[in-house]
């Protein structure tokens, strides 16, 4: 519920876009420096957040802790995706590696897992976790999902983790995605998806934009805007609902002097309830 500055609604493309970049190296330079000093980082993170707990069942998560603690998604896709050996899977938004390593799984020897990330941080340690997890299927690629380093028609899967709500324009993102993939092939994404509008103080929060709420799209816009990038056989099935009671578990983590003085915290949050919702969405190139 704050008003920390700067105001994403008055900022360009890029520079909403650089902001998302510095919370998430941050978030990777902690996880390192962790690893680097034993400080347990698996075991913290996690713990209490209602958009991003409990995603992974024990077997999957049995990759490199430091591509758990760095995980920060809101789903679990690889769970969902229906990967098969020799496909080539991309993930979009890659973070710590999680989803990639348990693609590369998934697919096997004759099939490839790439990651896509823009910021230098997490490619560090999404690396880090390949070496240790000895998978050799997977690639790390260093670019935005606006602009995808692959060739046209490249791709039979994409996946992403709680990534797309974050980009300015998402139109080109969806128009990407289209792009590299093979005729038949899929777009099976974890994302933020929203079920009403949300009020104008969360849409102006930085914070939220960051944390994957105030980016993302109203279910009914998300679908449309597949259809068209030209995608078919759009779903959208919706896997956890935030209600007023995870919110204010949100809100705790907010400091009291960036909460304005004329914000009413539970107003706002009873205007959110039901509001906010992770979600898994597919969809086909035809």
């Amino acid at each position: 519920m704050t008003l920390s500055m700067p105001d994403p609604t008055q900022l360009s493309d890029e520079q909403i876009r650089e902001a998302v970049r510095d919370r998430y190296a941050a978030s990777a330079t902690a996880v390192i420096a962790d690893l680097d000093t034993g400080g347990g980082c698996c075991s913290g993170p996690r713990e209490g957040d209602a958009i991003t707990r409990d995603l992974y069942a024990e077997g999957d998560a049995d990759v490199p802790e430091g591509a758990l603690a760095a995980s920060l998604g809101c789903g679990n896709p690889t769970a969902l995706a229906e990967l098969r050996p020799g496909q080539v899977v991309l993930d979009l938004g890659s973070g710590g590696g999680i989803d990639v390593l348990l693609s590369a799984r998934r697919v096997g020897p004759t099939g490839k897992a790439y990651g896509l990330d823009m910021t230098p941080e997490m490619l560090e340690l999404a690396r880090r976790n390949q070496v240790e997890a000895g998978v050799e299927n997977a690639e790390f690629l260093q670019g935005t999902i606006e602009d995808i380093p692959l060739p046209d028609a490249s791709v039979d899967v994409i996946i992403s983790n709680c990534v797309i709500n974050l980009a300015a324009d998402k139109d080109v993102v969806l128009r990407e995605a289209f792009r590299v993939l093979r005729p038949g092939g899929r777009l099976a994404v974890s994302d933020m998806v929203l079920r009403k509008r949300l009020p104008d103080v969360a849409m102006r929060a930085m914070a939220l934009w960051t944390g994957c709420i105030s980016g993302a799209l109203l279910d009914t816009d998300y679908a449309e805007r597949l259809g068209a990038a030209g995608f078919v056989d759009v779903g959208i099935e919706v896997t956890r609902a935030l209600g007023a009671d995870d919110l204010r578990g949100m809100a705790t983590s907010i400091p009291a002097d960036l909460i304005p003085a004329d914000v009413d915290p539970e107003s706002v949050i009873a205007e959110m309830d039901g509001a906010i919702t992770s979600a898994f969405v597919r969809a086909t190139r035809p």
